[in-house]
């Protein structure tokens, strides 16, 4: 073999090696991209789980309405979806918000008033359950709930949550990212939150307010 011809060979083989080199790195990276898109930030879980507590207003908007015309409730509704609140918004969402975030956000002296006011209306918001799951002043207790939480859910969602970064930092906004989601599953099993979600979207094909095309306007 000629050295002209070798040297072509071992030049070749060396791009080679390179080009299979940058290949399993962009697939690496790629990998790693889009494990990163799949993850779920804490901001977002925080609203999503509002997402949840919206929809459960609404049944019991639903139920009130019912109870106020004297028409048929569907038994448990009204109870069940209580249960919801407290033990999905109220013993895991809110105690996450006042474990992790409001110690943070009073420390870093950002937003304290806003914070005091919110654990307020979280004991607030746990008489008012109560008073639902008994079923004494449940028209009122509704309307006095939605009428706060409706603001507090908001509020938390445009001045609180988006501060977040700043307020933790990456690495532990990262971090309370993992800690968020193994309590989810800890709590509410390998389905977490999209459980709960199918639990309140029984509540509602119970009450036949599932189709949302139904509330659109027709004119």
């Amino acid at each position: 073999m000629t050295t002209n011809r070798r040297e072509l060979l071992v030049a070749g083989l060396g791009t080679a090696l390179v080009a299979c080199g940058h290949a399993a790195a962009g697939s690496r990276r790629e990998e790693k991209e889009g494990e990163e898109e799949g993850e779920v930030t804490p901001a977002e879980d925080l609203m999503r789980e509002h997402g949840v507590l919206r929809r459960v207003i609404f049944v019991f908007e639903e139920c009130s309405r019912r109870l106020q015309a004297k028409e048929e409730l569907p038994k448990d509704v009204l109870g069940n979806a209580a249960g919801i609140v407290r033990t999905f918004v109220q013993d895991y969402h809110e105690q996450l918000e006042e474990q992790y975030l409001f110690p943070r956000f009073e420390a870093a002296k950002q937003q304290v008033e806003l914070v005091a006011t919110l654990r307020v209306q979280h004991k607030a918001g746990r008489a008012l359950i109560d008073r639902i799951r008994s079923g004494e002043g449940a028209v009122d207790a509704i309307e006095k709930f939605r009428r706060m939480y409706e603001p507090h859910a908001a509020r938390e969602d445009t001045v609180l949550f988006p501060l977040l970064t700043k307020v933790l930092g990456e690495k532990t906004y990262k971090e309370l990212g993992e800690q968020f989601e193994d309590e989810e599953h800890k709590r509410f099993g390998a389905r977490g939150f999209e459980g709960v979600v199918d639990e309140v979207a029984g509540l509602e094909a119970n009450l036949g307010i599932a189709d949302l095309a139904k509330f659109t306007p027709t004119a």
